[in-house]
């Protein structure tokens, strides 16, 4: 069974080395196109949190798990317009993966993403591995339906909870209308994946300039985000004279939207802003950007 879903994974793509590749360009000759997802999730207070930053005493979980749900929670209520505020006051723009039922619990910020102009993108509709749903297609559906009743227009990418897929969800968001994942970090420059649907994009996303490994999980000093971010930046910078890359900055409010990580965000789209051969995009803006560099022909080869 195993290597079965193996197969299954691996007769989703091509694999094409990125020399071997259609040329791409991006407006004006630049080299990178630089991305941010915010990630906003629902965390119950009555369940186990999804990440904590506490253990529980003597090593007993318990419930309900305070701590580390307002650990969380704080994000919404102060981290998230330290986010709004930093992307706005440089022009910027997010992309914005929300959980659908934080379109409800969470409803005032996700108007203010709506307001400001991001990107939506679905992230599940509870904050839970795709593994652990019972019906994903109805999940999906819910999603969409909750980001098109708050924005007027259904969503075109998703990022699963976790990134986890089962070998059937990339086909059920590809029939639901979903043009855009970000699940699949393997590549520097957007990749077409087939389903029983047809085509699906993958956008690079990112698991290294990304600050739940970075904080959550790697526990990294505050600064970290801007010294792996600044040198993820050049590297790519450098490489996108022969080719464009794209590059993933993946943030949280309850961990980069503290007082004590806020300004190394700042500091690192100042960095980059101070760059040319640069666009700030989001995923919707690099899958027509892709759409329109390679013809459908050329896409796979």
């Amino acid at each position: 069974m195993a290597e079965e879903i193996g197969a299954s994974i691996r007769r989703r793509l091509d694999y094409v080395p990125i020399h071997r590749r259609p040329p791409l360009r991006l407006p004006n000759d630049a080299r990178v196109a630089v991305w941010t997802i915010v990630n906003v999730e629902t965390w119950s207070p009555s369940g186990p949190m999804p990440r904590t930053v506490l253990p529980p005493p003597m090593g007993q979980p318990l419930l309900p798990d305070l701590p580390n749900w307002a650990w969380h929670e704080y994000g919404m209520r102060v981290g998230f317009w330290r986010f709004l505020q930093t992307l706005s006051s440089r022009g910027l723009k997010a992309s914005f993966a929300v959980n659908g039922s934080a379109c409800d619990v969470y409803r005032e910020a996700c108007e203010a993403a709506r307001d400001a102009g991001w990107d939506f993108m679905g992230h599940g509709f509870v904050q839970r591995p795709m593994h652990r749903i019972e019906d994903q297609r109805a999940a999906i559906a819910d999603t969409i339906g909750a980001i098109r009743e708050l924005t007027g227009r259904p969503p075109r990418g998703w990022e699963s909870p976790g990134l986890t897929e089962t070998d059937e969800t990339l086909d059920l968001l590809a029939e639901a209308g979903i043009e855009y994942v970000a699940d699949w970090v393997l590549d520097d420059q957007p990749v077409p994946l087939r389903t029983r649907a047809g085509e699906i994009l993958s956008v690079p996303y990112t698991v290294e300039i990304n600050d739940v490994v970075i904080s959550a999980v790697q526990q990294q000093p505050s600064d970290e985000i801007l010294r792996r971010g600044r040198d993820q930046f050049d590297r790519l910078h450098l490489e996108g004279a022969e080719a464009p890359r794209i590059m993933a900055i993946s943030i949280h409010p309850y961990l980069t939207g503290v007082p004590h990580r806020i300004r190394y965000l700042e500091q690192l789209y100042d960095y980059i802003l101070g760059h040319e051969g640069v666009v700030m995009w989001t995923g919707a803006e690099i899958l027509d950007w892709y759409r329109s560099q390679v013809p459908v022909e050329l896409r796979r080869t």
